[in-house]
């Protein structure tokens, strides 16, 4: 994880301008004010440029943001998000909060059972009794059923145009798709040209996986669902929310 997003963070924002970050907010909202009890602070994993947390923030939430990204801290910021450059495998904090969330698979870029265990064990002593942590994953049935393709985003803004292809390679044996990123940004004012190549791992998990790490961890899961829309997972779900409880 430590070369991603470095150059990509540039260009976060315009490649993701067409994120409901509203309605994954309102998501958010929702199961947290459903499973949790007296939900008021938020400990957000890889909060990135503060799409959610500061629509967080508009719900009265207190929300606090770690990202290892400090180009995108940076920018979080400035935007007026609570955050720091850390490490979700290595970090302790001196408040408790009543809900960890970690959006847009950030669990899935933790690829080694270690990184795994680190990010939940301190998850797990962030958080208040009781507490909810919830966060999102590639779901493993549906990688396997539909495959990771290579795909072609182009996006658009009054000072930038950027075409990113994105191939996949899939290791079967760890359940990692490695993403192969390539970034072409073209500066509409000086016709400047800027190339970029990074590769995001990407580990997808099933349910009784997520379990074991649950229960190792000391949590219980309460509801396991596709993200925004709450239907139940299935091979046609790339996407599915685990909203567990601390024990």
């Amino acid at each position: 994880m430590d070369n991603n997003f470095k150059l990509y963070s540039k260009y976060y924002n315009l490649l993701y301008k067409d994120k409901d970050y509203t309605a994954e907010v309102n998501y958010i909202t929702e199961k947290l004010l459903k499973y949790g009890t007296n939900i008021k602070s938020i400990l957000e994993y890889g909060s990135g440029t503060g799409g959610h947390g500061l629509l967080l923030k508009e719900q009265e939430f207190s929300v606090f943001g770690l990202e290892r990204s400090k180009e995108m801290v940076s920018v979080a910021k400035e935007n007026g998000l609570q955050c720091d450059v850390a490490d979700i495998t290595n970090f302790k904090l001196e408040n408790k909060y009543d809900a960890v969330i970690a959006m847009f698979h950030v669990v899935s870029y933790l690829t080694s059972n270690q990184e795994l265990i680190d990010a939940f064990t301190n998850a797990h002593s962030h958080l208040s009794d009781k507490g909810i942590f919830l966060f999102d994953v590639w779901y493993s049935p549906a990688v396997y059923e539909q495959k990771a393709l290579p795909k072609i985003k182009r996006m658009q803004n009054e000072e930038l145009t950027i075409t990113r292809i994105a191939e996949p390679v899939i290791d079967y044996n760890k359940n990692i798709v490695d993403v192969q990123f390539s970034v072409i940004a073209k500066d509409l004012f000086s016709g400047e040209i800027n190339e970029l190549e990074e590769s995001h791992p990407m580990r997808h998990f099933s349910i009784p996986e997520i379990g074991l790490l649950a229960e190792y961890t000391g949590f219980e899961i309460l509801k396991v669902e596709e993200f925004l829309t709450g239907n139940d997972p299935s091979n046609k779900t790339w996407g599915v929310c685990f909203i567990l409880k601390k024990k």
